[in-house]
């Protein structure tokens, strides 16, 4: 404790937080400072108030996890989700319906409009267009496909000019289990007008045919995008070797 008053001296309340700290650490639970330097999701806040973003187009929506998120974050413009699994779009429907700035559509996202074969995986969120890697499997066996279906496939370059009006600032979010550079391929003539990207980038290849992190980073920065934000993903559970993370990128 003499210590601790030493390098905290003339503030104690930093003295009490850094014993709040260290005491609910001992639960496995943290507690950090919502700031952009500190905290990813105050820093997706500050990035979509500073460039302005007023149309979220939500690739890969599952039951509207995202969507969600951007609600708390105090995100009130419009967003359109699109989700292939009629089951997780069903959850999604009953959860927007009472939001008229959120719309969403039953289709998968890819680089060209037609239809694809959809493997359905247990827990829904790891359903993919391509086909899982023994290490997906390995890190997260409620992952694992139970069937298939055939759902239709659109274009970001298809759709947005549907939603787009003349000066809105886009921010497209892209998390699409290994299928992320089909959506881009698909977004050639839309990224002029889009302001940022979430993207989910697999550093571990986790499905058949992915582009990884390096590539994929690499491809981004060439379209004229900045890395702005990382924030830790999908982890082994085992041996806590980093396979996903999710990335934030903006033109500047």
């Amino acid at each position: 404790m003499s210590k601790l008053i030493i390098n905290y001296v003339g503030n104690p309340l930093m003295i009490l937080v850094d014993i709040i700290r260290r005491f609910i650490r001992s639960f496995g639970i943290d507690i950090v400072r919502f700031h952009p330097m500190r905290n990813p999701l105050a820093r997706l806040s500050w990035l979509l108030s500073k460039h302005e973003i007023d149309l979220v187009v939500d690739v890969g929506a599952n039951i509207g996890q995202y969507g969600m998120r951007m609600r708390k974050l105090g995100y009130r413009g419009r967003i359109v989700s699109f989700e292939p699994l009629s089951s997780a779009y069903s959850s999604l429907l009953r959860l927007t319906k009472n939001d008229p700035l959120w719309e969403c559509q039953n289709v998968a996202v890819g680089k060209k409009c037609d239809t694809g074969i959809l493997n359905v995986s247990s827990n829904s969120q790891s359903s993919s267009l391509l086909e899982m890697l023994p290490t997906h499997l390995a890190s997260a066996p409620d992952s694992l496909y139970t069937g298939s279906i055939q759902v239709p496939v659109t274009t970001i370059d298809d759709v947005l000019p549907k939603y787009y009006r003349p000066g809105d600032k886009v921010l497209l979010k892209i998390d699409t289990q290994g299928y992320e550079q089909h959506v881009l391929e698909g977004s050639r003539m839309s990224l002029s007008i889009i302001s940022g990207i979430e993207i989910e980038m697999s550093i571990v290849p986790l499905y058949e045919g992915q582009m990884n992190f390096t590539n994929l980073l690499s491809h981004l920065q060439g379209l004229g995008f900045s890395l702005m934000s990382l924030d830790l993903g999908f982890t082994n559970p085992t041996n806590y070797q980093l396979l996903q993370v999710n990335a934030i990128l903006f033109r500047l």
